[in-house]
């Protein structure tokens, strides 16, 4: 299948202009092959995750997050100086698309009661409103399907919640805006010690991996069945 092709379908989804203009996103290396037969999904695009798609023979790497570490512009990627693979990165753009990593989130929570998705001034942000209030200790046992070690905060001790915020990865930069926007609690990944204990809501800590991992079934969704899709083997780095 035609690389292009394969991008326009993620771009048609995930707009590359509403990245943020920090993030870095697109080709991160690029060969001069066009047809693509194999295709690995990965979150984070490591020097074992590169391994394992030349080992597959896979001709493109679509990962969520850029490819951070420099030195992994060595002999894993290049040969006589030109790129042995492709590897494109959807960030913040497929953050804040409809049907993206906090969406896919929401929907891999299996609340007991129906809720309405609000609309937001925080591109990133998610807010629902369930029909009936949920305990949270309840709520506590759905997330910890999605991530074993969740760990939370209540300092309030509030009971139930009804109005809750999402930011998949971390998003703790949002957490006064949700305060202030009424929510009960708010759902994200890679909470800091004094943001917890300041915390006046229901904070869930699910993790940067366990919440952004699910984002990949929706890609391969995304490509479609013309081109071979496999995942790569990787899991959460934190040891518990």
């Amino acid at each position: 299948m035609n690389k292009y092709e394969i991008i326009k379908k993620i771009e048609n989804f995930a707009p590359p202009q509403s990245a943020q203009e920090w993030d870095c996103i697109g080709f991160m290396t690029e060969t001069e092959n066009v047809d693509i037969k194999k295709i690995m999904l990965c979150l984070t695009p490591t020097k074992n995750i590169i391994k394992q798609a030349i080992q597959l023979n896979c001709d493109m790497i679509i990962s969520h997050h850029p490819m951070f570490q420099v030195e992994l512009c060595n002999e894993l990627i290049t040969k006589d100086f030109k790129p042995r693979i492709d590897i494109y990165s959807a960030h913040t753009n497929l953050d804040i698309a409809n049907g993206g990593t906090t969406d896919t989130l929401i929907k891999s929570i299996n609340f007991p009661t129906t809720y309405l998705l609000e609309n937001n001034k925080d591109d990133f942000v998610r807010y629902i409103k369930l029909d009936k209030p949920i305990e949270v200790n309840a709520l506590a046992q759905l997330l910890r399907k999605i991530s074993p070690n969740l760990r939370y905060t209540n300092n309030n001790n509030i009971k139930t919640v009804q109005k809750i915020g999402f930011c998949a990865g971390s998003g703790a930069d949002f957490i006064n805006s949700a305060q202030e926007n009424g929510t009960d609690c708010f759902i994200t990944g890679d909470l800091k010690f004094h943001t917890a204990i300041e915390a006046e809501i229901v904070l869930f800590d699910i993790g940067h991996f366990d919440s952004e991992i699910l984002i990949l079934p929706v890609l391969k969704k995304i490509i479609g069945n013309d081109v071979e899709v496999v995942f790569a083997k990787e899991k959460n780095p934190f040891l518990y």
